[in-house]
């Protein structure tokens, strides 16, 4: 067993996609990639990885962004994990939230999926729900348009000009779940409400 940590981040292949809501956890891996000067480089595991180490010194990761639909992600987890010798509580799910306001990140490890398909393969294919999430708030569709819908659409105008310093916060999160654990993680993210 290696201290590694799997950082994988959520989202559908494909450049029609690439900009959905649905993909903000491989929009945070982008940026986490391009904090270690990496290059995502196609795994056989069905996912393109990025390797390298969180600052100077720190810990080895792999950034993984699997090339299955979300909703088969769990099948390229469990291959990453296996090739690279990682137990489930050194795993973080990266992933889009609408239960939580846009532009807000809070962090748990295991617990239910709420309806999110990628998790729930994720969490069967590991055989455990304890593994760490960063929930990246995408907020409830208007309306009474249909979830799925909203989701799989683009953020909208006013949302994108937010969206960097949403990205940035969420790989804070990751960077921040690594080196100092859950708790230290969580009372960054989550402050209390005055």
């Amino acid at each position: 067993m290696t201290d590694t940590w799997l950082i994988v981040g959520l989202g559908n292949p494909g450049s029609e996609y690439s900009n959905n809501r649905h993909n903000v956890g491989q929009m945070v891996l982008d940026e986490l990639a391009s904090r270690m000067g990496g290059k995502f480089k196609v795994h056989k595991a069905r996912a393109q990885v990025v390797e390298g180490r969180l600052g100077i010194g720190g810990p080895r990761v792999v950034l993984a962004k699997p090339m299955t639909y979300m909703n088969v992600s769990g099948g390229p987890v469990a291959g990453l994990c296996k090739f690279f010798d990682i137990t489930p509580d050194h795993v973080i799910a990266v992933h889009d939230e609408i239960d939580i306001p846009f532009n807000t990140v809070k962090l748990k490890i295991g617990g239910g999926e709420g309806g999110h398909n990628g998790l729930r393969d994720i969490s069967k294919a590991l055989a455990t729900k304890d593994y760490l999430r960063v929930r990246v708030g995408v907020g409830r569709p208007p309306g009474r348009m249909d979830t799925a819908d909203y989701v799989l659409r683009d953020f909208a105008t006013a949302e994108k000009k937010e969206l960097p310093f949403l990205l940035d916060e969420a790989a804070d999160a990751v960077e921040l779940l690594i080196s100092e654990g859950l708790l230290a993680a969580q009372q960054k993210h989550h402050p209390a409400k005055a």
